[in-house]
């Protein structure tokens, strides 16, 4: 019986439900940073968000925006994968703030995402200040929330206050001059659940 439920296990912990509260560590070359991933009212991107933890893309990844607001102090960074094609899995639907209820409030994290509402692969923004310019309204799909910071927001000041130039369109003067680099993405609960698909980037290709 015993070595029966040592091989079955792994099955078990695959099937077992995602907690409500998934907490991630973001270990950056500027300190740590802890979010509380909200897999209850946005469970479509926040496991968007664990494949990429679990399949380790983000290491080696960068923070590389920071958008300072003009008006108000406040902003918010942006980090991932930028347009490195090697890392990204495919889009996530957009689950946006009206159905959701949270919203872009201070410390939020939010999928980034083109044009297209259900673009968003695998960049995100943490906000510094409220930005409700980014939740839904009507005519406008705004971004996805799904978990906030809860540990680590001197970090994420520090790099909105780093300097900037480059970039063009929104991203005007926004591009860090020197990138923030992710060293690893840690989920610190529930059991990770990797997508078992190749990682050319760890081969330098």
């Amino acid at each position: 019986m015993h070595r029966l439920l040592l091989l079955l296990a792994p099955l078990l912990l695959a099937a077992a439900p995602e907690p409500r509260t998934v907490r991630v560590r973001l270990h950056t070359d500027a300190g740590p940073i802890t979010l509380a991933l909200d897999a209850r009212r946005a469970p479509k991107t926040t496991a968007n968000f664990l494949l990429y933890v679990d399949d380790g893309r983000f290491e080696g990844t960068t923070f590389f925006r920071a958008a300072r607001a003009r008006t108000r102090p406040g902003g918010f960074v942006e980090g991932g994968i930028g347009t490195d094609p090697r890392r990204v899995l495919p889009p996530v639907p957009l689950e946006p703030t009206s159905r959701t209820g949270l919203t872009h409030s201070d410390g939020a994290i939010s999928m980034a995402r083109w044009e297209r509402p259900d673009s968003a692969t695998g960049n995100f923004s943490i906000m510094v200040g409220p930005n409700p310019g980014m939740d839904a309204r009507p005519g406008r799909p705004g971004y996805a929330v799904f978990g906030r910071v809860i540990a680590g927001m001197d970090v994420v000041k520090r790099i909105l206050a780093a300097p900037t130039a480059g970039g063009s369109g929104a991203m005007k003067g926004q591009m860090l001059v020197r990138p923030v680099r992710i060293l690893r993405a840690e989920r610190l609960d529930g059991a990770a659940r990797p997508t078992g698909r190749p990682k050319p980037w760890t081969l330098g290709l």
